[in-house]
């Protein structure tokens, strides 16, 4: 048997919290059979669902369902497994871990189930944060992704390139671990073709960077707030993108007081819009509060939708709210109400500013915004090519591209290059956990839940 990292036991209720048909109690550490038969009188054949019923210590049953036994290697976390499929009661499932715990178990932390498959060797870093964002997916799109990166599939992707920075290293710090040789360091460069390696495994990165990018797009999508004046349809616009009545739509000023929010797909990618108050000077204690919010949430969004009515175009009023709106922030003016203004959907620029003319009301228009915000998201629609990444991931590819660029630029310093192929082959590990820092686990983990 492999050896374990872990001796001790640890039980969670492995189900959503609330009531249901069926609840799980999962345990995991080593030599369960024992705790199995104190726990249902039964020793349960390896992968096979038994009938039994769940019993306190004094013999009373608590619960009657199915027991099955995960026997070390051969489960999720690499140690014994069992899952207890009860009754989905809170009650039940609560009275079921603590017996779990009086047999010796203690209570999984966050993560924890998922740490030990990650730590046993069953599954690496990138795959177990796949199994979060499987869970957490907003699109069938993101699910897929996401089940493509627990699968393996961005692990592989980078050990590919991991492999090709291996070799090349080795070809190169074999030349430095023998200097009395006085191989021509030019000589060397063309017998082992370094500029061709380096221009593919710089052409590799940046494809997987891609396919990465576009993943972090699906994964979070976009913070998209809808700001301007009172009623220039801002309301519209959110149960427009929305395709139901989200917000009250009226034709009196500062009917919107607090922010509204809805999330929608286009194309998979999840859009987090954001109605908030008119912005406009007021006496009003009420909508000031309000006012105060929308600009909380322009601070936070991606991109802002800046409303303004196409029958008067950009007013002083309108200008004075774009200077006030953060640096860095991508804009975009929607004219809206054109239906009113006689005048034809479109998108034209005005400067450097994009500008779109649609209806709100009418639906016109609304395939440009989408095109737009698909435009600013990045997203340039890789569909079953792409692999769901994080920001950690992102920063390590970025790192790695980097670092394997310099090489490029030091071919002429053999010992300058091999190092900075050394630093690009470290970033690129500390995605899937081969050189991850103990403290980066705790915060990856943690963010699981209990039971995962």
């Amino acid at each position: 048997m492999q050896d374990l990292k872990h001796t001790d036991c640890i039980a969670a209720i492995a189900t959503p919290p609330g009531r249901g048909g069926i609840g799980v109690v999962r345990v995991s550490g080593r030599d369960l059979l024992t705790f199995a038969a104190a726990i249902s009188g039964k020793t349960p054949a390896p992968r096979r669902a038994t009938i039994a019923d769940f019993l306190a210590a004094d013999g009373t049953p608590l619960d009657h369902g199915l027991i099955l036994y995960f026997p070390a290697p051969h489960s999720f976390t690499g140690e014994d497994v069992l899952e207890l499929h009860g009754h989905g009661g809170p009650v039940v499932m609560q009275t079921l871990l603590a017996r779990c715990v009086e047999l010796g178990a203690r209570f999984a932390q966050p993560g924890e189930f998922s740490r030990r498959a990650y730590e046993n060797d069953k599954i690496d870093l990138a795959q177990a944060e796949g199994i979060v964002d499987l869970i957490e997916a907003a699109s069938a799109q993101a699910a897929r992704s996401a089940l493509r990166s627990l699968s393996g599939e961005f692990s592989r992707a980078v050990q590919v390139i991991v492999d090709q920075l291996i070799e090349l290293r080795m070809l190169i710090e074999a030349t430095l671990d023998f200097p009395d040789e006085e191989i021509d360091a030019e000589e060397l460069l063309h017998d082992i073709d370094a500029v061709a390696r380096l221009a593919k495994l710089n052409t590799d990165l940046a494809t997987l960077q891609s396919r990465a990018r576009q993943g972090a797009v699906l994964r979070s999508g976009l913070q998209v707030v809808l700001a301007g004046l009172p009623n220039v349809g801002k309301s519209s616009l959110l149960n427009r993108l929305a395709g139901e009545e989200r917000a009250i739509v009226t034709d009196i000023a500062g009917t919107t007081r607090d922010a509204l929010r809805e999330t929608i797909q286009v194309e998979g990618i999840p859009l987090h819009i954001i109605d908030t108050a008119g912005l406009r000077e007021t006496e009003d204690a009420v909508e000031k509060i309000g006012i105060a919010r929308s600009w909380q949430e322009i601070e936070r969004a991606d991109v802002v939708l800046q409303i303004v009515d196409a029958r008067t175009g950009v007013t002083p009023a309108d200008h004075a709210i774009a200077v006030k709106l953060p640096a860095g922030i991508e804009r975009l003016v929607i004219e809206n109400k054109c239906d009113l203004a006689d005048t034809e959907p479109g998108r034209y620029m005005a400067g450097q500013q994009v500008h779109l003319r649609l209806s709100a009301k009418s639906g016109q228009g609304m395939a440009l915004l989408h095109d737009e915000l698909l435009r600013i998201a990045g997203w340039t629609g890789h569909g079953e090519d792409v692999l769901l990444a994080r920001e950690r991931h992102l920063e390590a590819l970025k790192l790695a591209a980097e670092k394997s660029a310099l090489a490029g630029r030091q071919l002429n310093r053999l010992e300058l290059a091999a190092e900075e192929l050394r630093l690009a082959q470290n970033a690129l590990s500390s995605i899937t956990g081969e050189f991850t820092a103990d403290d980066l686990l705790g915060e990856i983990f943690g963010r699981f839940c209990i039971g995962k």
